[in-house]
């Protein structure tokens, strides 16, 4: 799945913020500079309105990141900054506040500028930007993306446009419609999407050298690895640095076993005698195709089971909905191909069962694929269990994932209704 597709999903997901446990490293320029943090929202210089849309979204109490972040982002003079953190730690709700803090409604013309690598990723900001700003009724927002056919000679009066680099270039050097010397704060999310997507770096730094020297610079990202690192240097002299030490995955606090069976409607027979020791309040089932995905939905939905199913066919919005639903437990069972098995975090999620293991084209097992189908069970330090219902042939791929990982796989008879219960205590 493309990341800007999985950062959509998680942009649509995430209506709370993500719990994290993770440390936060600040990198600063200027290491006698005295650092500031907040613990409630009051604390930032925001106006009235703004306080109110943000207690609207819901957000009681500021993310670890926006801790850090949002009075670095808010002071004078400007400061610019690279925010790293995974999906669902408050981000975009921050850089937001951002915009909205630095626009000022009086004056009728772009004022701050925020680009995202897809359409979908900045209409989806653009959402977060009205819910924040639902009472700061004199800011105005547009979109500079593909389908928003702005004439030549337009005068724009809104002061933040959110867009994608190549139909905002257009409208800098070719329309001439959004006059960059006037931006005083430039935004650019997914920075490490963006690098990952031909083209959308060179124009993206092409648009920040006409920005002035005095635009404040603000690069969220949710990796800091080297290629992203290097893209910051070129667009941000000297930044302010904020780290939330990325997430390891970890097979440590996951209990795994395995059960072997004789054909897929034994495979389906121990999953239902699982299920069924189990009082499991949420459970992720991963199919290796979309064919048994759908004949596995159809199977449990017949026995009465509350069933979602999430395949490649379906359209990202429709993906995120499907997993909405599931956080917030109108289905008990989410079934889904790889599509599913990283980037998307459902908290409550404590079990995972492989109905078959994940193998590459050779027929050998795929670590990754294994490792991150597993490790939705064990988000954010929670323990988690995972199963995988295998058959007989396939056995041979659980040692060879036991040598790979240096971790064991103990076995399950299926039928054992005493060990599966016991187990479930």
């Amino acid at each position: 799945v493309p990341l800007a597709e999985l950062s959509l999903m998680n942009k649509l997901i995430h209506t709370s913020l993500v719990e994290s446990k993770q440390h936060v490293e600040i990198l600063q320029r200027d290491p006698s500079s005295p650092l500031f943090s907040i613990k409630t929202f009051e604390e930032l210089p925001l106006k009235k309105e703004l306080l109110q849309g943000v207690y609207m979204m819901g957000f009681n109490r500021p993310s670890k990141i926006q801790e850090q972040a949002l009075p670095l982002m808010l002071a004078y003079p400007p400061q610019n900054l690279i925010a790293q953190s995974q999906s669902g730690t408050g981000k975009t709700a921050a850089f937001v506040l951002a915009m909205l803090s630095r626009a000022s409604a009086s004056e009728k013309y772009p004022q701050c500028l925020c680009l995202a690598p897809t359409y979908e990723l900045a209409l989806q900001i653009g959402q977060v930007v009205r819910a924040i700003g639902k009472f700061c009724t004199d800011i105005k927002v547009n979109y500079a993306v593909r389908g928003n056919r702005v004439l030549r000679g337009t005068v724009l009066e809104e002061q933040i446009i959110i867009g994608t680099p190549g139909t905002t270039l257009d409208w800098c050097f070719k329309q001439r419609i959004l006059d960059l010397t006037k931006i005083s704060l430039f935004v650019l999310d997914e920075a490490d999407i963006m690098i990952d997507t031909q083209g959308l770096s060179c124009q993206s730094i092409r648009i920040h050298r006409a920005l002035p020297k005095s635009c404040q610079v603000l690069l969220f990202s949710a990796t800091y690895k080297e290629p992203v690192r290097a893209f910051a240097e070129r667009i941000i002299p000297d930044p302010i640095v904020i780290k939330l030490r990325e997430e390891e995955l970890t097979l440590s606090n996951i209990r795994q076993y395995f059960m072997v069976c004789q054909s897929s409607d034994e495979q389906y027979k121990a999953l239902c005698n699982l299920y069924g020791s189990f009082t499991i309040g949420q459970v992720m089932i991963f199919c290796q195709t979309r064919r048994l995905a759908d004949w596995l939905s159809r199977k449990m939905s017949q026995d009465g089971h509350q069933v979602a199913i999430l395949t490649a066919e379906l359209t990202v919005v429709q993906r995120a909905s499907v997993i909405q639903r599931f956080r917030e437990g109108k289905e008990k069972v989410l079934i889904a191909t790889n599509v599913c098995a990283r980037g998307i975090d459902v908290q409550q999620v404590t079990t995972v069962v492989n109905f078959g293991l994940p193998m590459d084209q050779d027929g050998e097992p795929d670590f990754e694929t294994y490792l991150h189908r597993i490790g939705r069970a064990g988000r954010f330090g929670h323990r988690g269990i995972a199963f995988s219902v295998v058959e007989r042939d396939t056995v041979g791929l659980v040692h060879k994932i036991e040598e790979y990982f240096q971790t064991t796989i103990k076995q399950l008879d299926p039928y054992d209704m005493d060990e599966l219960e016991k187990l479930a205590a």
